[in-house]
């Protein structure tokens, strides 16, 4: 059990380095968590090891969403058109976990943090793209963490990058926008990847047909992020429209299974963002050692940050030879992208 110090130090930190100059809301709230017992206590029924802030507020944001009539409901911008910005939010945010104590007990010990970031798609598109050039090979996806999909579709949506030109697919009715912050920046394709698989796997993947568990991945989405709710919206029809394999349960252990059954025209790219702060050092190092069995009978790609860091990584084994890349530094949510390199692959 994560004790009162530990978690203290999580709520400050969460508050410092994701929420501040990106959501006040929830900057308020975490620092102001982080000093209280009664909600320290709560956070400690959480048994699976998820990030903890993000769960409780999720959990707090879908209860709110499915309707719970409360006055913190006028803090947040996602429920009502108005939101109050001078009263006391986090004494309504502590009154309303106290009063629905249980339900969001259960919360924190059966839902988890799954990413749903569809912008993240905006700093991929240009690895992916070179891996098609590097390979000259369609590519078959195998997301780990996948959630809902939705950057499996990485090849349906739109791109600009600040320079006046749009990216990927131009007719798509989704555009994703994201800075480049570096004067490097790899070269855009002037085709779309085509890609001939697409799996994805997670503990529990979610189904957008499902509207509770479509409403869970909303809820964790940050309130005052109407653009990312917006997106994550236009994104979710692809994914009902598409097709993908989906496959819960342990990823990494279903990797090799789901490799040889890829054809052997294709390029295997294994991929996954925000996910590998939440697995274990043993996860880590089946994950890699799986890569290099997958690698001694065929080419892959596997493009990830947070194993070791939070940059973003390409590393492939080609013919055998293991090359790794640092690719760039990127912001959580996809809002920009600091490339490191201008020659990928």
């Amino acid at each position: 059990m994560r004790t009162a110090e530990s978690l203290q130090k999580t709520f400050l930190t969460f508050a410092e380095l994701e929420c501040k100059g990106s959501s006040e809301l929830y900057y308020e709230l975490a620092q102001k968590i982080a000093l209280d017992a009664d909600l320290l206590e709560l956070c400690q029924t959480e048994k699976r090891g998820q990030p903890i802030p993000n769960l409780l507020f999720g959990a707090v944001h879908y209860l709110l969403l499915r309707g719970s009539d409360h006055p913190l409901k006028q803090f947040y911008p996602s429920v009502v058109a108005h939101p109050d910005q001078t009263g006391d939010t986090f004494a309504a945010f502590k009154e309303f976990c106290l009063s629905h104590q249980e339900e969001i007990e259960q919360l924190l010990q059966t839902k988890i943090v799954q990413t749903n970031e569809v912008r993240r798609c905006a700093y991929l598109y240009p690895v992916f793209s070179a891996v098609y050039e590097k390979t000259q090979k369609p590519i078959a996806l195998i997301e780990i963490g996948t959630s809902a999909g939705l950057q499996l579709f990485w090849d349906k949506y739109a791109y600009a990058y600040g320079d006046g030109n749009t990216y990927g697919n131009e007719k798509s009715s989704l555009l994703l926008t994201t800075a480049i912050k570096s004067e490097v920046r790899p070269p855009m394709p002037n085709e779309v990847p085509p890609v001939t698989d697409r799996f994805g796997l997670d503990l529990n993947t979610i189904d957008l047909h499902n509207e509770d568990e479509k409403q869970w991945l909303k809820a964790l989405i940050w309130p005052d992020h109407q653009e990312r709710l917006a997106l994550f919206e236009q994104a979710a029809t692809y994914v009902l429209e598409g097709s993908v394999h989906f496959k819960d349960g342990d990823g990494i252990a279903q990797l090799e299974t789901i490799a040889n059954m890829i054809d052997k025209d294709s390029t295997i790219c294994i991929f996954h963002t925000h996910v590998a702060n939440q697995l274990p050092a043993e996860a880590k190092e089946r994950l890699l050692n799986t890569l290099a069995a997958i690698g001694q009978t065929r080419d892959v790609f596997h493009i990830y940050n947070n194993m070791t860091d939070p940059y973003l990584h390409g590393d492939a084994i080609i013919n055998g030879t293991e090359r790794k890349q640092t690719l760039a530094v990127t912001e959580g949510h996809g809002k920009w992208v600091e490339w490191l390199t201008d020659k990928l692959f």
